[in-house]
């Protein structure tokens, strides 16, 4: 595309968004190869460059080969995004506290090096730079499960200090957290992924899916609307805000009484 367009009177990429009527954002990432184009668009430059079906010959081969280094592709679409919804079975990264990351590090990759993981944590904690940001460059709208509320991750006194994190985040005015209830029972994201969906500057939006080990990014329409709806469904299986933050609250006091030597209510609830 980029080669057509330098032999065309070296063609803006806004230009060529105008001809094709198409979004210049999506354009560029399709021409950086950060996207896969969708359907249809191949058929529409073989019309604006007279090139004799080759773009929909090399669709066929596009369409088959996955992103390029996904997760570094996720981190810059996430870097820019003006909406981030996300739904995890742990305490998402960008709410995490240092003791937290760490513990989850190191019990994630336990035969990382320290380098490693000094690596790792000082990248997760610059990514938190742009929730706390004034004035707000992203809206945030985050559905933990309980299970990452009641799991003592690093002991009690990492969890007090990571729930308060999470607390203050949700007074946050472009911050909403939801918490997805053990009560609710069986959930399409109950296999272990996180889902995330991401809103960009132009307004397309992309999902991405990560496992422990993996991650996937989807750009094509039937793919990211079937992943809104079951993110709509996890919305709707949670509880609201205000009783949200009141079952931060409760974990929050569990491991405060932990730590003071008091009765746990989190424990008893456990066992």
């Amino acid at each position: 595309m980029r080669r057509l367009r330098k032999a065309n009177g070296n063609m803006s990429l806004g230009r060529l968004a105008q001809i094709l009527n198409f979004s210049k954002g999506h354009l560029s990432r399709i021409e950086n190869g950060e996207s896969k184009p969708p359907e249809g668009l191949s058929e529409s430059l073989d019309a604006a460059f007279n090139t004799d079906g080759s773009f929909q010959r090399y669709y066929v081969l596009a369409k088959k080969e996955p992103f390029p280094d996904k997760y570094s592709t996720y981190l810059k679409l996430a870097s820019t995004a003006i909406g981030h919804e996300s739904y995890t079975l742990t305490v998402p990264g960008l709410l995490q506290s240092q003791a937290f990351a760490s513990a989850v590090l190191h019990a994630g990759e336990p035969f990382a090096t320290p380098g490693e993981i000094e690596d790792w944590l000082t990248t997760r904690m610059a990514r938190q730079t742009r929730v706390y940001q004034e004035p707000p460059a992203c809206r945030y709208w985050f559905i933990l499960d309980e299970w990452a509320l009641r799991r003592p991750v690093g002991g009690a006194a990492v969890m007090a200090e990571q729930l308060s994190l999470i607390l203050a985040a949700c007074q946050l005015r472009h911050v909403t957290i939801q918490v997805l209830p053990l009560g609710s029972g069986a959930h399409s994201e109950l296999g272990g992924s996180s889902l995330i969906l991401l809103t960009t500057a132009d307004h397309a939006v992309i999902a991405y899916e990560e496992g422990s080990r993996s991650g996937r990014l989807f750009d094509d329409t039937q793919d990211v609307a079937h992943r809104q709806g079951l993110y709509d469904l996890l919305r709707a299986q949670s509880l609201s805000p205000q009783d949200s933050e009141t079952v931060i609250r409760s974990a929050w006091e569990g491991f405060t009484d932990a730590l003071r030597g008091t009765a746990c209510p989190v424990a008893e609830e456990q066992l």
